[in-house]
């Protein structure tokens, strides 16, 4: 079941190249997300791994801003626990903290709510893709301020030759699909 769920993902994933600019090749997700089965089996899978590798010991999901929020209610669901957002700057209403990050071309800020978690709850983060780390770096760094226990980082894809995995140091992080 687990490699055939994976193949039906993995055959919904595009590929532009010189997108958005030139010598970019840029993995589209959207065909995943028009077709049921596939997205029934990227969450499934995603699920299958977070229960076998902490069973009952995660609290929350936290979903980055935006495509997180994509995967991250479902799966949530799917593990029967609640869903945390993880925002760009300025969107969340009522005290936040905040955390930055380097962009190409200067740096990002994410927020989450000074309430959305206790400490010592256990969360696992999770987004579309991974490129660089930054901002998945920068999530957990929230969390940390929360004082909550960021059990590890999941994504759909990871572009592997960006080394962002590197970025997370102790966190661990799982992807189902990797591409250099």
């Amino acid at each position: 079941m687990a490699e055939h769920d994976l193949q039906l993902v993995a055959r919904r994933i595009r590929s532009f190249p010189d997108f958005p600019i030139p010598g970019v090749l840029f993995r589209d997700i959207s065909p995943l997300l028009k077709d049921p089965d596939s997205f029934r089996a990227c969450i499934r899978l995603l699920a299958s791994h977070l229960k076998t590798t902490h069973g009952g010991k995660i609290d929350y999901i936290a979903g980055l801003d935006s495509r997180g929020f994509l995967f991250g209610p479902s799966l949530a669901q799917e593990l029967g626990l609640g869903f945390v957002l993880i925002r760009k700057r300025g969107k969340l209403p009522g005290p936040t903290v905040s955390a930055s990050y380097a962009l190409e071309y200067g740096k990002a800020e994410l927020e989450i709510q000074k309430d959305a978690l206790e400490p010592g709850q256990k969360v696992v983060v999770v987004d579309d893709l991974l490129a660089t780390g930054g901002t998945m770096c920068a999530a957990c760094e929230l969390l940390g301020q929360l004082r909550a226990e960021v059990l590890e980082c999941v994504c759909l894809v990871e572009l592997t030759s960006l080394k962002g995995r590197e970025k997370l140091g102790a966190v661990p992080f799982f992807s189902l699909l990797q591409y250099e």
